[in-house]
């Protein structure tokens, strides 16, 4: 079984078509996939499709790229004081330097009050970086996570990974492997310890090679599960069994519940 640990499944395509998309992913064996929102703006709705189906997780936290007050932490830590079900996570939140209007001052103190509520909380967090690996890498060495997390949608050296890495972090694997000028990814991807990857899409985000200008989707997974095969040294088997393992270790609360 593949679990997709990051799909925006409350986003077109998949809103009002919940049924059909569910079909779609679970014919490629993906099991389970987790929902992170990026605000306050979404907090409910993620946590209402975790309840309505029986395939979805969640997470909850605040994107960097979009803009938040101070009451949205406050909010924030109100919905995961109860610990609800099927809410794994912190997230998506972190850095963001790729558009001019960034605040990155702004962003870093959402940030490093989510970091508080992750270690509160006792949960791993979700981190989003985009040209920001070396500063979310000084604030992680400032500022240790009980629980960890993952650096989603990895995009940078192998140096860079394994020092997440060293911080407890796992790293997410998606499309951007498929690309042929990734190379500095591809190889790191390739080179990291088997038991620190986890597979995701950002769907409907993050399209393939070869699937630019459509819609990403949770199915898939499969076809970075593949590319992943064919950069690695191990058996498939070997592979798909290690980030299962890791997936669920990552996030231990998808293990403890059952599916509604």
């Amino acid at each position: 079984m593949f679990i997709d640990t990051h799909c925006h499944f409350d986003a077109p395509p998949f809103i009002k078509h919940e049924d059909d998309t569910i079909a779609r992913f679970k014919q490629y064996q993906v099991e389970k996939i987790i929902v992170p929102a990026v605000g306050n703006q979404n907090f409910s709705i993620v946590k209402s499709l975790s309840q309505q189906y029986a395939p979805i997780y969640y997470a909850l936290g605040l994107h960097p790229i979009f803009k938040h007050n101070p009451s949205d932490l406050i909010i924030l830590d109100e919905m995961l004081k109860n610990r609800p079900d099927k809410l794994v996570a912190i997230g998506e939140t972190g850095l963001d330097n790729f558009i001019e209007s960034a605040n990155l001052k702004e962003q870093q103190s959402y940030l490093l009050q989510q970091f508080e509520l992750a270690n509160h909380h006792q949960l791993p967090i979700i981190l989003h970086s985009r040209r920001t690996h070396a500063q979310i890498l000084m604030l992680l060495k400032q500022n240790r996570l009980i629980n960890g997390g993952v650096i989603h949608g990895f995009s940078g050296s192998y140096e860079q990974a394994m020092q997440f890495i060293r911080l407890g972090f796992y790293i997410g694997v998606g499309g951007v492997i498929s690309y042929e000028r990734a190379k500095k990814t591809r190889h790191a991807i390739s080179k990291i310890p088997l038991e620190f990857i986890v597979l995701e899409t950002d769907a409907p985000d993050m399209p393939l090679s070869g699937l630019q200008g459509q819609p990403n989707r949770p199915e898939n997974i499969v076809r970075v599960f593949d590319i992943l095969v064919s950069l690695r040294s191990e058996p498939a088997e070997k592979i798909k069994n290690s980030i299962i393992m890791n997936t669920l270790t990552l996030f231990p609360r998808i293990n403890k519940m059952k599916d509604n």
